[in-house]
């Protein structure tokens, strides 16, 4: 220990180093204060606390006990496979009341009405043109065609 002290006050003039000569001389000194749930060492936010074993910091690697997250209670639930029925005919409901987009005059070629929705993807190369899905408004009655 004396060679080590005696290095570290030879290079005393640098910052890093008095930063290490206190953290070699005073190890268990924390370095400021902290919130629970953090390193008083680093400050890094610290794993969930396991019921078996002390707490490791990732950052700096030190152990602490568990009264480092002091009255803190962490609950978590996790949710498998939410499914509402309801929420599902509501938005199967939703998607039939409309149409697919704007609306033009055309007849449909099942059932006869004269109206019907379109909507238009770009399926070929970029040189070719684009494709025209119409939907009736009546029957749902889909078809394409290649403009």
């Amino acid at each position: 220990m004396y060679i080590l002290h005696t290095c570290i006050n030879s290079l005393f003039n640098s910052r890093v180093h008095i930063f290490l000569y206190f953290l070699f001389c005073f190890p268990k000194m924390e370095l400021f204060t902290s919130t629970p749930g953090f390193c008083p060492t680093c400050g890094s936010i610290l794993p969930p606390l396991d019921s078996i074993t002390d707490v490791v910091c990732y950052n700096c690697k030190k152990s602490y006990k568990a009264d480092v997250f002091g009255d803190q209670i962490v609950e978590y639930t996790i949710h498998f496979n939410n499914y509402d029925p309801e929420k599902v005919i509501k938005t199967k409901e939703e998607k039939d009341s409309g149409p697919d987009g704007p609306v033009v005059e055309r007849k449909c070629s099942k059932c006869g009405h004269d109206k019907m929705s379109y909507a238009t993807l770009q399926l070929r190369s970029a040189d070719e043109g684009q494709t025209v899905f119409f939907t009736c408004l009546k029957c749902k009655f889909k078809e394409s065609e290649n403009s």
